[in-house]
């Protein structure tokens, strides 16, 4: 799966370099075409450059491939995966896995790749339909369709990429753009299995336990980044302190959606108060559910870690979770994908200190955003030097498939000693 990621990569670099790719006179440089390239494919929506002015249209239906090839690929894969994952555990194991998610037949490839296909297009056909509709109105059909199609793309697999050189800046007051976007995120961010469970499993008391914790962590997160994101930019004029209380609302919830993980942005981060560039970092961090476009450490860790640490303070044996106990195993594989998340966010942020002399707030967010294939900046993409780009680029890459990677080689990888160490208790606090 990596080396594939790669290729495709390798293949977005080559093709963005051709001249008839840039809207300017010769070929893009290396650094750009290969971060713009791995933004597409990975899914985050980062660019040096403006695409909607370096990039011709050939250019840009190159980022619209790459983007599909990144989304598509990464939720197949995903599925796939823990499809084979289930195949290769015991038949115990297997058995609870098959209820647990209602599958029909673990083995059934051909049923999972013609749901992620059937799925992709009509999400994206019905927000491509609402936003051609809307771009219509003020400029040519062509243009509109085009526009639509491309937003749409980039929505549906939370890339963040837009073709406007204020992002959506331009639309913060207009829901017809921001709500069929919001919608495509929040689909396409909760992930191929919990798309096709609640399809086939209509009643909440037949899901499945990771649909519950995806839904449950997924309401939370929307409804509260909306409060907090009300708060926190309410009354600053350089956001949406001069729109009405409606638009206000719109803007809220649409930027508590694209931290998870889109990057599109209808207000100026750069403008922003300290209490949303926190939060919002939370949020990119956190990122969306498994097994979907979006990226960061899933929402289902974090719940999962919540579980963990009621039961400690409880003093009760076992993590439980709506009326299910947790295996043990699972619960590491949490602890260490969280904690090597904040090492790689904390030893990027380190890293692009160092190699740049922009403030660390603003580098923070970069690089959580990178790693959670958000895409949202402060403005300080196109300031990176070279040494900073390829930090991004490292970083983006790892986040989306280092995760995933991760857990795929914790399930499979089981070891079994023949004795059993004597027991330890270190001091604790």
């Amino acid at each position: 799966m990596v080396f594939s990621f790669a290729a495709a990569i390798a293949i977005g670099t080559a093709l963005l370099m051709l001249p008839m790719s840039r809207a300017g006179e010769g070929s893009a440089p290396f650094i750009t075409a290969l971060f713009t390239a791995t933004s597409c494919v990975c899914v985050t929506g980062l660019a040096t450059v403006d695409p909607a002015t370096y990039f011709t249209p050939f250019g840009q239906a190159v980022m619209v491939g790459l983007i599909q090839v990144g989304g598509f690929g990464i939720m197949t894969m995903a599925s796939l995966l823990a499809l084979f994952i289930s195949r290769r555990m015991g038949l115990r194991t297997r058995l609870t896995a098959a209820a647990e998610t209602k599958s029909v037949g673990i083995g059934d490839v051909r049923r999972v790749l013609r749901g992620v296909f059937a799925i992709t297009v009509t999400v994206e056909a019905c927000v491509a339909l609402a936003l051609t509709l809307r771009f219509a109105t003020d400029r040519p059909l062509p243009t509109a369709i085009w526009q639509g199609v491309f937003h749409a793309v980039s929505s549906f697999n939370n890339a963040g990429f837009a073709l406007f050189s204020d992002n959506l800046i331009g639309y913060a007051g207009d829901p017809f753009v921001l709500i069929p976007i919001s919608l495509a995120i929040i689909i396409g961010g909760i992930g191929f299995p919990v798309i096709m469970e609640l399809l086939r499993r209509t009643r909440p008391r037949h899901w499945s336990l990771h649909t519950r914790m995806t839904l449950l962590m997924t309401a939370v997160l929307l409804i509260g980044g909306t409060v907090f994101m009300g708060w926190s930019e309410w009354s600053n004029p350089a956001t949406m302190g001069g729109f009405g209380i409606g638009d206000k609302i719109d803007l809220a919830f649409f930027h508590s959606v694209q931290p998870r993980t889109a990057g599109f942005a209808a207000w100026d981060y750069g403008k922003a108060t300290d209490e949303t560039i926190m939060g919002t970092i939370l949020l990119m961090f956190v990122g969306g559910g498994s097994a979907g476009t979006a990226g960061g450490l899933k929402v289902t860790t974090f719940l999962l870690l919540f579980f963990v640490i009621v039961a400690e303070v409880r003093g009760e044996p076992h993590v439980t979770a709506f009326d299910r106990r947790i295996n043990p195993r699972v619960t590491r594989q949490a602890l260490t994908v969280a904690l090597l998340g904040v090492a790689a966010v904390v030893g990027a942020t380190m890293a692009l200190t160092e190699v740049t002399d922009l403030p660390l707030r603003e580098v923070m967010f970069e690089a959580t955003s990178a790693f959670g294939t958000v895409g949202l900046s402060m403005g300080i993409t196109g300031k990176l030097n070279v040494p900073g780009q390829l930090i991004i680029i490292g970083l983006m890459f790892l986040g989306r498939l280092g995760p995933i990677t991760l857990i795929s080689a914790l399930a499979l990888r089981e070891t079994h000693r023949h004795y059993t160490l004597p027991e330890g208790a270190p001091l604790i606090g």
